[in-house]
């Protein structure tokens, strides 16, 4: 009886997520979709169309950007099927624009849990932000090079589509929702199986030799393993126990976070976009090589900032936290 328990507490858990998510997606996805229809998009789109150029994507994909930035990868996808027809998506774009919700999804959530730890929201923030951008331009460099994935997507699942009539829209929207129910259980399951067999073990073993090439500490690597595979929320949460406890230097506080923020949400995050088309290598592969790349190079730069700087600007101690600079 206590695994039958466990089985209701956990599925009861993973429809409030559910929920919270439903009542975030539905409301911005019919409010993205009465803009359209009023002709707000058309009229805001020339002011994005620069930026997003720098992409070669088109104005629209902003909109899923700035979305997903608010409320989260879900509805960041949301918002962009609302937008832009599925036909006209090569794999390509949808690696790109993939990429950058995977690296500024959930800012103000996400990055409250990074302060808490100690690190500055701002410069963490901009430093994530910073490298979604440049990770996506060096994709759509070597895409525009090579032209590799310039196929139309094949989607495995769409939020909602843009369906001619509020009655198609509401019913494709509907739809989703129902495979957004299906996939949030087989991924909480799924998970929680690999936990039951020991492999998150084995994973979080696997990922410490890579951490350190990072510029990670021992003592730092596995709250970042947890992070990295699980998400922020997860390897977050153990980050602020175990910095106000004073067992991890704030510098190395401060560079997991960094590197958290580049890739985490490994599994889940990356099942998400890759079901919407998005390739694995742009995605996952690529993105793990950039984050370890980009974090050895903040480690360059932080230890030759000043401790006062570093604790002026940088990281705000919290109370119970022991540790030296």
């Amino acid at each position: 009886m206590p695994t039958l328990d466990y089985c209701v507490r956990r599925t009861a858990d993973m429809l409030r997520v559910y929920w919270m998510l439903v009542r975030i997606i539905v409301p911005m996805t019919i409010a993205t979709h009465l803009l359209s229809e009023f002709g707000v998009i058309d009229r805001i789109a020339p002011a994005l169309s620069p930026l997003m150029g720098l992409y070669g994507l088109s104005p629209e994909y902003a909109f899923g950007v700035l979305t997903g930035a608010l409320v989260g990868i879900w509805g960041g996808l949301a918002v962009l099927f609302t937008l832009v027809p599925a036909g006209s998506i090569s794999v390509a774009d949808m690696t790109i624009f993939s990429s950058m919700l995977l690296f500024v999804h959930a800012l103000p959530v996400e990055q409250q849990i990074v302060a808490r730890a100690g690190p500055s929201f701002w410069v963490t923030t901009v430093l994530r932000v910073a490298g979604g951008l440049v990770y996506a331009a060096l994709l759509h460099g070597i895409f525009a090079t090579t032209g590799w994935l310039s196929e139309p997507i094949d989607p495995a699942w769409i939020p909602v589509e843009d369906t001619a009539g509020w009655g198609g829209f509401l019913t494709d929207l509907g739809y989703g929702m129902l495979i957004l129910l299906a996939i949030l259980l087989a991924l909480s399951w799924g998970m929680e199986i690999l936990r039951m067999v020991g492999a998150m073990e084995l994973i979080k073993r696997a990922l410490a030799p890579m951490l350190r090439l990072a510029g990670l500490s021992a003592e730092a690597t596995h709250f970042t393993a947890v992070g990295l595979v699980l998400g922020l929320a997860f390897g977050g949460g153990l980050l602020i126990a175990e910095a106000r406890a004073g067992h991890v230097p704030p510098r190395q506080v401060f560079l997991a976070c960094v590197f958290m923020g580049f890739a985490h949400g490994l599994i889940e995050d990356t099942l998400v976009v890759i079901a919407v088309g998005a390739d694995v290598w742009g995605v996952l592969v690529g993105r793990v090589v950039f984050a370890v790349a980009a974090s050895a190079l903040v480690a360059l730069v932080l230890a030759g900032v000043s401790d006062r700087v570093f604790a002026r600007w940088l990281y705000r101690r919290r109370e119970g936290t022991t540790a030296t600079v």
